[in-house]
């Protein structure tokens, strides 16, 4: 089974005095790319949120952001920055002059100024870690599920893309009888219009026909188009299914479809051609968001 590389998960765990929220999002791309966004205190967790995200993700465009949320902010602040304070207090009433705006607030203006309020987040107890990892494996797992249900959304519709692919093609082993047909025709014709149908030496003309024709023969097209469209669905289901090895059989199926195309020589084949080839492309666009 597929799993999309698009996935979204979120958990919070709340121990009553402190909330913890981990959120994770992810893009395609080729590779992993990672980025976290902590509390400093969680510097030193960095690497193994890494480790645990490359084992798990595998590839994708990933953003991991964990947040800690304190009931009481006075709990965690351990002090004032005072010099900072008053340079951002004498800032402000002299803007508030300058505009001749009242300064009644202009206190609590600077209080909320970055770095003025200090917070003791320098270190991380273990029990705080405990309910951080706890949080993180819930919102991994909501991660992988919505991969996993996007991942059937793009499952069937890559299945109902083959199918059109197929169908066009057993559209075309009907047609191609009548193709045959047609170009014997034309040929005779010609040398009847050139030459002269007394002049035609009936012999050469079986063999011309016979080499022309086999020349313009897409059997063996039709069967490596057959068996490369059978392979992606097998591999579709198979436990180690991966965008990029649909990618790959997507390629030749691709290569089947042209050579089909330039060897039909006929406008209604040529017309199922086309739908192939617009089938495809909705294919590969679909597999640069498989995993």
């Amino acid at each position: 089974m597929i799993k999309s590389m698009t996935g979204y998960g979120i958990a919070t765990t709340d121990s009553g005095s402190t909330k913890y929220t981990v959120e994770i999002k992810s893009l395609n791309s080729k590779f992993l790319e990672l980025s976290l966004r902590l509390p400093k205190a969680f510097s030193d967790k960095e690497f193994q949120l890494r480790t645990d995200c490359n084992k798990q993700i595998e590839r994708g465009k990933v953003n991991l952001s964990i947040t800690i949320e304190q009931a009481d902010t006075q709990t965690r602040a351990a002090g004032i920055d005072t010099v900072l304070l008053q340079h951002y207090y004498k800032q402000l009433k002299q803007v508030a002059d300058e505009l001749n705006e009242p300064g009644g607030n202009l206190l609590q203006l600077a209080l909320g100024l970055p770095e003025v309020v200090k917070f003791d987040e320098e270190t991380l107890s273990d029990e705080q870690w405990k309910l951080t990892e706890k949080t993180f494996k819930q919102a991994m797992a909501n991660f992988q599920q919505f991969r996993d249900d996007e991942g059937r959304v793009l499952e069937n519709e890559l299945k109902g893309r083959v199918a059109l692919i197929t169908q066009n093609l057993e559209s075309v082993v009907l047609e191609e009888p009548k193709r045959l047909a047609v170009i014997r025709e034309r040929l005779e014709n010609f040398l009847s219009e050139t030459v002269g149908a007394e002049n035609i030496d009936n012999n050469r003309l079986e063999q011309e026909l016979i080499y022309y024709i086999d020349k313009l023969d897409v059997t063996e097209e039709k069967v490596r188009l057959k068996s490369h469209c059978d392979y992606f669905l097998e591999t579709l289901k198979s436990d180690d299914a991966n965008g990029k090895k649909l990618g790959f059989i997507s390629q030749e199926i691709g290569r089947e479809i042209n050579t089909l195309g330039s060897k039909a020589n006929d406008a209604a084949i040529q017309k199922l051609v086309v739908g192939m080839k617009e089938e495809l492309e909705k294919i590969k666009e679909q597999l640069l968001n498989v995993l």
